[in-house]
């Protein structure tokens, strides 16, 4: 099925402006229709960001439309041939697009898919526009991050056709784009922007980008021209990218022999590790390109032979020398930058004039010196020349130099308070923790001091973070595969625990840890995991309010050991108040099960009656909280009592009196 058929896009006008015809690519970031511009009646190419490109844009989509703006708006500044020109920008049902120049033709990974590889001028041609391309970006500050076959855009020759890619105009996209969506997710964890089969190091280890990081990029994809393939795969992306960081980009003829050297040199130079190693940006590298390209043709210009190679593949066009390729004789409208660069002209410029130069010198020697004026001339020019040496020397060798100072193990204030006296500049590196520098403190410095440093020069410095500490996290009710993970991760030694029963959590699940969560520990500290054996085979029972045989006798029958305190209450002696664990929780059997046991209440003193009339007593007895019990004759006097007078019962004791 066609599955343009639902795309909702197709037929919709955008912006009042412009009527989308057709699909042309759905690429990682975004689509690309062809449209036409019902203002100005010609046909455009619109980008439009994929909704899933930017998962939060909505949700800041000012932020992420002022970001893809701008971006538009530097590269629309880029008015070169060989760069796909930006006509308009704008949103639409919330995201971002792009109305840009239409190319007809390819992307190179289509040609490369068709033909393989190419043969060694062509990957020349093609990749000395690309390089024109990117060079004039990067003179504008723009870093593409970006550089692969799918945005680079093979343009049909007006002879039609590509049968021979020399003449082809290449255009390279995507500039913008690549900013701007790198932008958002910078806000959401610096992800790498970048394809990973032709990802510079220094993108992978540090997430930095400069022209260099083109320059990488752009050799990888003249390795892939010559050779049909990248240099590295791997099962997972990571894999590949991590290769670029260990591991030399191998020579071109290692794979096609049939290559001339100078195509392996110009490969290694782009493609070195180090970026300090490789030309400055593309326009560095497009002058060697130009000077290789011009010493290959002036090898080949007496004989330009076709060579089969043994034992390859075969291509849609045979392996040949490298021919040169004159700007002359290559088509005004291919727009290649001039043939060869400055080195070469300037070289060609010295092999046409060097025959007659010493002679010339000559003649100006012989006439300055043969006239006394011209010697004393001569002798003065020497001597302001001198002079001017002297001081020179002095102020380049001493004079523009002074001593780094002393800042390591000062604070950030104390270091910028000296660096401010002494007239330098400060640059901070990523700050490192410490277990012995204090939090702000300076632990390294650069150059180190002592050292020589042009005067008003820069000095960086690297801060301390302080201990580096952390909370445990929480891990409890995980899995001990997961906590664990999850205290690896924090570099943290994990161990193993005694486990015990738990009512809530299941067999293997954690219950605690040992320092608890949330304490603060330094890396490479000891986190001990206590797991779960599941709920316990004994349920204690309700014994609240039982007396304390009752109490003895249910724990004895569970094989559960009673341990006993009294306490005051006003409840009956004996009576059990309260229990840990409470009624219901798992234990093991031996378990010791605490309870609080009722002392019963305070003891009071019986008062004495006997002499009293018997009604009196009784009155006197009751309202002290005695029931009484009157013996004989009620209206008598009080012979005896019991509980006899100052004995210690209970509140409520009855006390029984005999009236006679």
């Amino acid at each position: 099925m066609d599955t343009q058929v639902a795309d909702t896009l197709l037929g919709s006008l955008i912006d009042g402006r412009y009527r989308i015809r057709g699909r042309v690519a759905r690429g990682g970031m975004a689509t690309v229709y062809t449209a036409t511009d019902e203002r100005l009646e010609r046909t455009v190419a619109v980008k439009i960001i994929h909704p899933t490109q930017a998962p939060e844009a909505r949700a800041r989509v000012a932020g992420f439309v002022e970001r893809f703006t701008d971006e538009a708006k530097t590269i629309a500044r880029l008015t070169h041939p060989n760069v796909v020109a930006v006509y308009d920008q704008g949103t639409h049902g919330g995201l971002p697009y792009l109305v840009m120049e239409y190319v007809r033709g390819r992307t190179l990974r289509e040609v490369l898919a068709e033909r393989r590889r190419l043969n060694p001028d062509e990957a020349l041609a093609i990749f000395e526009q690309m390089l024109a391309a990117i060079a004039a970006a990067h003179r504008s500050g723009v870093v593409h991050r970006d550089v692969k076959p799918e945005n680079v855009l093979v343009a049909e020759a007006p002879t039609g056709g590509m049968a021979n890619l020399v003449d082809s105009v290449v255009k390279v996209a995507d500039f913008g784009l690549a900013r701007a969506v790198e932008a958002s997710a910078e806000e959401n964890g610096n992800q790498l922007m970048a394809t990973v089969a032709y990802v510079a190091p220094e993108l992978v280890t540090e997430g930095r980008a400069d022209p260099r990081t083109d320059v990488y990029s752009a050799g990888i994809v003249l390795f892939e021209m010559l050779t049909g393939r990248v240099p590295y795969d791997g099962d997972r992306p990571v894999d590949i990218a991590w290769q670029h960081v260990d591991r030399d980009v191998p020579s071109p003829s290692t794979l096609v022999p049939s290559l001339p050297p100078a195509l392996d040199h110009l490969v290694a130079r782009a493609t070195r590790r180090d970026p300090n190693a490789r030309p400055a940006d593309a326009g560095a590298l497009l002058s060697q390109v130009q000077v290789a390209r011009d010493d290959l043709g002036n090898q080949n210009s007496r004989t330009a032979v076709l060579r089969p190679v043994a034992d390859e593949p075969p291509l849609a066009q045979p392996t040949m020398v490298v021919a040169a390729v004159r700007p002359a004789e290559r088509p005004a409208w291919a727009r290649l930058p001039e043939g060869g660069g400055p080195r070469a002209g300037r070289r060609r410029a010295a092999e046409s004039d060097g025959g007659d130069l010493w002679s010339r010198l000559g003649q100006l020697r012989a006439q300055v010196m043969g006239d006394r004026r011209g010697r004393l001339a001569v002798a003065a020019v020497v001597v302001v020349l001198g002079l001017v040496a002297a001081v020179g020397g002095w102020w380049f060798g001493a004079g523009r130099y002074t001593d780094a100072p002393q800042l390591v193990s000062l604070s950030k204030a104390d270091a910028e308070a000296h660096a401010e006296r002494a007239g330098l500049t400060l640059r901070y590196a990523e700050p490192r923790y410490d277990e012995q520098a204090p939090k702000d403190s300076v632990l390294l410095q650069d150059p180190a001091s002592a050292t020589r440093i042009v005067k008003g020069g820069t000095i960086t410095l690297t801060l301390s973070l302080g201990p580096e500490r952390f909370p445990v996290p929480d891990v409890i009710g995980k899995e001990f595969e997961l906590a664990e993970s999850d205290l690896v991760n924090l570099k943290l030694v994990v161990a193993k625990g005694a486990a015990r029963y738990d009512d809530n959590l299941p067999a293997g699940m954690v219950v605690d840890t040992n320092p608890k969560v949330g304490a603060e520990v330094k890396p490479g500290a000891k986190v001990t995991v206590i797991l779960s054996k599941g709920r316990a085979p004994v349920s204690v029972p309700n014994l609240v309010g039982k007396s304390l045989t009752e109490a003895r006798d249910a724990l004895g029958k569970l094989g559960l050991k009673l341990v006993e305190t009294y306490k005051d209450s006003d409840k009956p002696r004996d009576e059990v108040l309260g229990q840990s664990p409470a009624d219901g929780t798992g234990v093991e059997k031996g378990a010791e099960v605490k309870l609080d046991v009722s002392k019963g209440p305070p003891l009071v003193v019986v008062p004495r009656v006997i002499d009293l009339p018997c009604q009196q007593a009784k009155q006197l007895l009751e309202s002290q909280g005695f029931p009484v019990g009157i013996q004989l004759n009620p209206n008598a006097i009080v012979r005896f009592q019991n509980p006899v007078e100052n004995t210690q019962v209970p509140p409520g004791t009855g006390v029984t009196i005999g009236c006679i």
